[in-house]
């Protein structure tokens, strides 16, 4: 069990650390930032270049600190972790699901706050971390 706790606390952290470089600096061009929740077929385009270079930032952090800590993680655990971040980044960055919880959950105003901050952009960071913290769980117990 505490093997599994260990696990579980580096991959999340590695997935946080991951996660800033992927969505702010290394994973996603002005392009698809801009155009990844547009109708149709670019849009859809947008998202997928996102979301592919996103993950490959990810699975070499995750990789290089399996490797270099020597983790005890399986395949299964790590193809999970990573295909539900995939499906879940994926379905958050099309931002009409966002806007649609914070509707839910009575923030409808903080969705459209754009100042002293944006109330979507904290929201699609929130959700990703909360998924995030998902898929360290699976990583680490499966």
């Amino acid at each position: 069990m505490l093997v599994s706790a260990v696990v579980f606390a580096v991959v999340a952290a590695t997935l946080h650390a991951a996660h800033q470089l992927a969505d702010h600096v290394f994973g996603q061009t002005d392009a698809q930032a801009a155009n990844k929740a547009a109708a149709g077929l670019s849009g859809w385009r947008h998202l997928a270049g996102h979301v592919a270079a996103y993950h490959l930032v990810v699975a070499v952090m995750l990789g290089v600190t399996v490797w270099v800590l020597d983790l005890p993680v399986s395949v299964a655990g790590v193809v999970a972790g990573l295909a539900f971040s995939a499906v879940t980044h994926a379905v958050l960055d099309r931002r009409w699901p966002v806007r649609w919880i914070l509707a839910r959950t009575g923030s409808e105003a903080f969705a459209d706050r754009v100042a002293p901050t944006c109330g979507m952009y904290l929201a699609d960071q929130a959700l990703h971390y909360g998924c995030l913290w998902v898929a360290a769980l699976l990583i680490a117990a499966l």
